[in-house]
């Protein structure tokens, strides 16, 4: 059974390699599609300057005039002539940012509708809050409190993993671990993905390792990377609770999920800032992998092999053959949570979030058995 395990990780390793270069060879035929068309526009631009610099000098040639103040004045013109023309772009733009931050302001949160037939759940699962959503019709199939406040302890860190990546351009770039990060897990008592001072990792690692093990030190990791630090990375994630109509009931501190009054949310939030998670290709494929092995460095020269928490706890349960990807979490106000995306026999796909549970695998029981009781629905 080992060996087969061992097997399968391979192949799973190889197919997230041949995903990354078929992801490298696309932007590099991109940037050579881009330099084309820049060197066309260059020569263009120099084939029209001849032709107009010719008319110019004919027409200023019989008044003998020097060349040399005719392409002053030629050039002066045109600068003044793009001058004007930046000068109305910006504020077309400007006018255009304040009206979709109007129409942004004056929208309504994004929200799972309930129907007639959402399911009013009690004692039959042990979290305190709990939603289901069929993600192809938007609604709720089953509820909990899920407009409740509530603590979202490690399942920030799926919104980290969103903003980072929606600001990241190159993903093989690398990242040093400071002291400063590993000190800053320490004293919080956070999860880490055991990453070492002056380690030097890709920034693949850090998403697998904020993810898989929930690590404090890649979170942060990503969040300086981005931002230079974390509060101004924070920023970026309250900006994108904003734009996925939240901020009226969620609001981050840190990358991480340590508690703190001012950081909450409620369990419809998380489930839309999963989907939006789930709806990026990178964030996917990340939130979906069972294991992950880091790069090799001088701190751990055969890399570390990280693990899905959610995925090995849940592999065991019966959930109606649901493939099922996810984030736990826990913090001593918010009791063990998890927010899971699956995929049913008939394609059907959802969201589910929990919070509040009693114990760890509480909360993974009460996610297998939403998954299977709606599974089994026609």
């Amino acid at each position: 059974m080992k060996t087969s395990y061992e097997r399968e990780e391979r192949r799973r390793i190889r197919r997230v390699q041949r995903n990354r270069e078929v992801w490298r060879r696309r932007r590099r035929r991109a940037l050579i599609r881009r330099a084309l068309l820049a060197g066309l526009g260059v020569i263009l631009v120099g084939l029209l300057l001849f032709f107009f610099a010719g008319k110019i000098w004919k027409i200023l040639t019989p008044s003998e005039r020097s060349l040399a103040d005719t392409g002053q004045k030629f050039w002066t013109e045109t600068r003044n002539q793009r001058s004007r023309q930046a000068s109305s772009e910006n504020i077309e733009e400007e006018n255009n940012s304040q009206s979709d931050e109007e129409n942004s302001q004056s929208g309504q949160a994004h929200s799972y509708e309930a129907t007639e037939n959402t399911l009013q759940l009690g004692d039959e699962i042990t979290s305190a809050h709990a939603v289901f959503v069929d993600t192809a019709n938007q609604t709720i199939l089953a509820d909990k409190g899920s407009s409740n406040r509530m603590v979202p302890a490690s399942m920030t860190k799926v919104l980290t993993l969103l903003v980072a990546v929606e600001n990241i351009t190159d993903f093989d770039d690398t990242f040093t671990i400071t002291m400063d990060i590993t000190d800053y897990s320490f004293r919080n008592g956070c999860s880490c993905a055991g990453f070492e001072k002056e380690e030097t990792l890709t920034i693949w690692d850090l998403m697998y390792g904020t993810i898989l093990p929930s690590g404090a030190d890649a979170a942060l990791g990503l969040a300086i990377y981005v931002s230079g630090s974390q509060e101004a990375f924070v920023e970026l994630m309250n900006e994108k609770l904003e734009e996925l109509g939240l901020s009226e009931t969620a609001h981050f501190t840190n990358c991480v999920g340590i508690y703190d009054d001012n950081h909450y949310c409620t369990a419809n939030d998380m489930a839309v800032i999963m989907e939006a998670a789930i709806q990026n290709e990178i964030c996917r494929e990340v939130l979906s992998a069972r294991t992950y092995l880091t790069s090799r460095t001088e701190q751990h020269p055969e890399g570390i092999l990280l693990s899905n928490w959610f995925m090995r706890r849940i592999e065991d349960k019966d959930t109606g053959g649901v493939l099922v990807s996810g984030k736990t979490g826990y913090v001593d106000e918010s009791g063990s949570c998890a927010v899971s995306y699956g995929t049913d026999q008939r394609d059907r796909t959802y969201i589910c979030v929990t919070a509040d549970s009693v114990s760890k695998w509480g909360c993974i029981n009460d996610h297998a058995m939403l998954y299977k009781q709606f599974s089994d629905l026609p």
